[in-house]
């Protein structure tokens, strides 16, 4: 059996040409006569992908010089904890509510302080984004936090939230490198790396060198420090370093197609080739309010379960992956990051139309 497409939404679908590239360095990268999987970190031969890495993603990303770019572990679900950990100074923060991933966030930040509620899109199976544009933020909130792109839900914010001078703190996890990004909006800007950029087990963290500082709430670990990481660029322990390169290869990848920018365009023509079939299908439905699509995950479903399920029984016997919705959704979704092809959102398209038609 040949490579499959795989609409997975993590860990997803990496470059082709990244996996082969690896597979002939698995062994003796660069002449070391050994692989990257049993490098020392402390070598040169480490120093440099880490280096080159963070040098191809700050360009691609146009990450300001006052900005720290570190490669941590955890997956985002640790942040939830670090970010109130390290920037809760008033014991206090604004939540927007707008999928299980924020909500978690939030849950989770209640342990340090007081998160306060400030909009959510609960009330509608999280399908929409609330008007974020005039909320009512507490005056001493140390930052406003938000996930930009829900991966279970399928939205996007198109729009940042009006932070009203407060500090923006976004988990991009499922949109990172999807499109081009305005870095000095946030103060820290931070996603998994398993959905659009490499294998699970990193986290990157830009953040915004003020809010890097030795004021932690107490009995904050010294693994949960910015600052432990900060200062020691990314070294302070053993980092998940074929995790590193990995990512590092994709950035180049990301380089070599044109950058965030034509990323963006073909992210948009993929997208537009799928949400175009749902909104005319007849079987098929888009469960997202249209202004608030995302580019990345497309959740969809045909009104049956038991058509849904065999849609996905027969759509995985045709070659397409992990097409199953989240469970709180229901239904199918198909996330299309960076690395998936054009021609996969095509062939799915032309599968859907078969389906429908035969199960008018």
């Amino acid at each position: 059996m040949g490579r499959v497409y795989n609409f997975s939404a993590g860990p997803a679908v990496l470059p082709e040409e990244v996996l082969k590239e690896a597979a002939e360095e698995m062994l003796d990268y660069k002449g070391t006569g050994m692989s990257v999987m049993e490098m020392s970190h402390r070598s040169k031969a480490f120093q440099e992908i880490i280096d080159e890495a963070e040098k191809d993603l700050r360009e691609l990303m146009n990450i300001p010089d006052n900005y720290k770019v570190l490669f941590l572990q955890g997956g985002a679900s640790l942040q939830f904890a670090m970010i109130p950990m390290n920037l809760m100074k008033n014991k206090k923060a604004a939540y927007i509510i707008t999928g299980q991933w924020a909500k978690k966030a939030y849950q989770e930040a209640k342990n340090y302080g007081e998160a306060v509620a400030v909009a959510s899109s609960a009330d509608q199976t999280f399908s929409y984004i609330p008007d974020c544009s005039d909320l009512e933020i507490p005056e001493d909130a140390d930052y406003v936090y938000i996930c930009e792109n829900n991966t279970i839900y399928g939205t996007k914010y198109k729009e940042l939230p009006n932070t009203k001078g407060h500090t923006l703190v976004a988990d991009v996890s499922s949109c990172f490198l999807s499109e081009p990004v305005d870095v000095t909006k946030y103060g820290v800007i931070y996603g998994g790396v398993q959905k659009n950029i490499g294998p699970a087990g990193v986290v990157i963290a830009i953040i915004r060198e003020d809010l890097i500082t030795e004021e932690v709430l107490p009995g904050t670990p010294t693994m949960m420090r910015y600052k432990t990481h900060a200062d020691n660029g990314s070294m302070y322990n053993t980092p998940p370093c074929y995790g590193i390169y990995i990512c590092g290869k994709v950035f180049q990848w990301l380089k070599k197609k044109g950058g965030l920018s034509a990323m963006k365009e073909l992210n948009e023509k993929k997208a537009k080739l799928l949400y175009d079939f749902l909104d005319q299908s007849e079987l098929f439905k888009g469960t997202v309010v249209k202004k608030d699509r995302s580019l990345m995950n497309v959740p969809f479903v045909t009104g049956s379960e038991e058509l849904d399920a065999k849609f996905v029984k027969e759509a995985k016997a045709a070659g397409f992956e992990n097409l199953k919705g989240h469970r709180t959704v229901g239904g199918m979704r198909a996330s299309i990051y960076n690395a998936m092809p054009i021609e996969g959102v095509e062939a799915l398209v032309a599968f859907m139309k078969k389906f429908e038609a035969e199960n008018k």
